[in-house]
């Protein structure tokens, strides 16, 4: 009984320390400053399930205030956010609104048609971000961008804050690597909320027109790049709580490698395994076909490694790094050499020296050290287009 209140103190104390700021109001709640916006105009939104204020979703907003919305635009896991990571979803309608859901996953290239692009004369973006390039929400609103600037579409973003807006780490994408899970050369952490990317965007020439995106970024109250912002709702099936966010710029890695992060149980992204690393590890985890992870890597086998759940979310929000420490024990562990690395861990990773230095036997310290410089630059790089305070 005591150890049972123990532990209820203590995951009291964690919520309490944790808790959602209810200072902070997003983009969608600032009424005033985009009503006007959107008046007499057919409105087309870019969101999913994490487009809330309170308990109203940004489409009942607008509609319930008379705005004529008439195409919404769904990202990766769709508009409800049940689906797989990169699973088709093909084009419906909204059930309770009857508006046309038109998916970015129908085109050859992510890329709405004219004749979705004439369905509306502006676009509200309305979505959660968890602020890592290869977190794919942000790449499907710049493509979203570039259409609206071909086409001379208004584009109104209601900004949201960063989980992981604190800190920035990892390389800058190497262009050459740039795929559907890297589309800008930023870091993999780059602290930036959706607005503040968007601008950076236009601002150095990243959208693909030469043309003038006409984007208005309707800001946050009461955020800056210090809070430590909960989210109130999990941004996709497989992201299931903030410790699963602040883990993900480091976990995501096994995507890329035969290790598991634990899709397809009640912990991704907060635990790694493999059944060959028995000999080394006790904890174990077995991964089965579930709601967001339909057919996840090493279905049905008992994985054996390292359970991240111990960690504290205060720790895991104090590592402000890309940390490649369990990459390379799973690497040491199953002692598989090269064949360890998929094509798909260099595209996440953005650059091609980070698997040839773990290949070298090169710590973890070592090669963290090589990106440095690269973030100290684009911290600088990026100043002009911040639009909460750092400090």
């Amino acid at each position: 009984m005591k150890k049972l209140y123990l532990i209820v103190i203590s995951l009291l104390f964690t919520l309490n320390c944790f808790s959602k700021d209810t200072s902070i109001e997003v983009g969608a709640q600032q009424y005033a400053e985009y009503f006007p916006l959107l008046q007499n105009k057919r409105v087309a939104i870019y969101s999913n399930h994490t487009g809330m204020v309170k308990d109203k979703h940004i489409l009942d907003i607008l509609i319930g205030n008379d705005f004529n919305v008439t195409a919404i635009f769904s990202p990766e896991h769709g508009f409800r956010g049940s689906a797989d990571a990169g699973e088709h979803i093909s084009s419906s309608k909204d059930i309770k609104t009857g508006i046309p859901i038109l998916s970015l996953y129908d085109g050859k290239d992510g890329k709405p048609s004219k004749k979705s692009m004439n369905q509306f004369d502006v676009l509200v973006i309305d979505i959660q971000d968890v602020g890592l390039r290869f977190y794919t929400y942000y790449i499907t609103m710049i493509k979203l961008m570039d259409a609206c600037t071909v086409n001379n579409k208004q584009v109104v973003l209601l900004d949201r804050p960063n989980p992981n807006g604190h800190y920035v780490d990892g390389p800058i994408l190497d262009m050459k690597n740039k795929s559907g899970v890297g589309h800008l050369p930023i870091p993999i952490v780059h602290g930036m909320t959706l607005g503040e990317l968007a601008l950076m965007s236009i601002g150095e020439g990243w959208l693909t027109t030469n043309k003038k995106c006409d984007l208005t970024v309707i800001k946050c109250k009461n955020y800056t790049h210090n809070s430590l912002y909960q989210l109130p709702i999990a941004p996709s099936p497989n992201l299931p709580n903030m410790l699963s966010i602040y883990l993900y710029p480091s976990i995501c890695l096994f995507e890329g490698t035969p290790v598991s992060l634990g899709r397809g149980t009640d912990f991704p992204f907060q635990a790694y395994g493999h059944p060959d690393m028995k000999n080394k590890y006790i904890f174990s985890f077995t991964p089965k076909s579930i709601s967001g992870a339909k057919n996840p890597p090493l279905l049905n086998k008992q994985c054996y490694g390292v359970d991240l759940r111990t960690m504290s979310l205060n720790e895991a929000a104090q590592i402000k790094k890309v940390s490649l420490d369990y990459i390379i024990d799973a690497y040491n562990t199953l002692n598989m050499g090269e064949s360890f690395f998929k094509r798909f861990f260099t595209l996440l990773i953005g650059v091609d020296y980070v698997k040839d230095m773990i290949i070298a036997g090169k710590s973890a310290i070592e090669i963290e050290s090589m990106w440095k410089e690269d973030v100290a630059n684009f911290k600088n790089q990026r100043k002009p287009y911040l639009l909460y305070p750092e400090n």
